[in-house]
């Protein structure tokens, strides 16, 4: 499995476009939402900016790339040539996507560090912890299942777009608007209640039970992602 990320990491810095959709631009949309964050807090708070900068790694770095990656490994039979070695399943795939996870995840902690340090540090660190991991792994099964509708990198472009731009979207309607309506649709949706969790983590005021809870929606959006995977995931190109 090491060795099969460490080829993948090479892979993503030899790659302008993955390197600009993974590296770059999260990190340019995030570092504006911190700049700005007076603005951002006035009009949610600075858990919102907590959780939409969390989002925007997790939507348009981990989950993308992910796609484009493996769709990409698929395309020019790298994935078949994989599955020939000892290597079993999980091992492949958590090769090919631990790079992009773990500069996701520096990536968010970075930002929020930076966040932290021009504002004031979240109330509860540990809970904050839980709602990143949580987004991650959402948005890691989400990848898996739509890599599984993607034929090539190309089409990635296209078959990312309601995902990414949908968790966007709930997590800017969430982080602004709050749950105290329509606090069902908004849980189950998509990146809801990771929005609400990190809100919850970065403003305090609620108890930690409470948040905890808001693991459940998140997790079961692993879970249908996952069963979604193992049945259209493919690894060789359609015939």
């Amino acid at each position: 499995m090491l060795s099969i990320a460490l080829s993948e990491l090479i892979q993503i810095f030899r790659n302008r476009l993955v390197l600009v959709t993974s590296l770059v631009m999260p990190a340019v949309v995030s570092g504006f939402f911190v700049y700005r964050h007076e603005v951002f807090a006035a009009l949610g708070s600075l858990g919102y900016i907590a959780a939409i900068t969390m989002f925007t790694v997790g939507a348009f770095g981990l989950y993308t790339t992910t796609v484009t990656t493996l769709a990409a490994r698929r395309q020019n039979l790298f994935l078949k040539r994989l599955r020939s070695t000892a290597a079993g399943d999980a091992g492949i795939l958590s090769g090919l996507l631990l790079p992009v996870t773990v500069i996701s995840l520096v990536q968010v902690v970075a930002i929020m560090t930076v966040l932290a340090m021009v504002t004031s540090g979240p109330d509860n660190v540990l809970l904050l912890a839980a709602a990143v991991l949580s987004m991650v792994t959402m948005m890691l099964g989400l990848g898996l299942a739509t890599a599984g509708l993607t034929n090539s990198p190309e089409h990635a472009q296209v078959t990312t777009l309601p995902v990414s731009l949908g968790t966007i979207a709930v997590a800017s309607w969430v982080g602004i608007s709050g749950t105290e309506e329509l606090t069902l649709l908004k849980r189950l949706l998509p990146g809801g209640s990771a929005t609400e969790l990190a809100v919850n983590a970065w403003n305090g005021g609620v108890p930690v039970t409470e948040s905890l809870i808001l693991l459940a929606p998140t997790l079961s959006w692993v879970v249908v992602a996952v069963a979604l995977a193992s049945r259209i995931f493919r690894w060789e190109p359609r015939r």
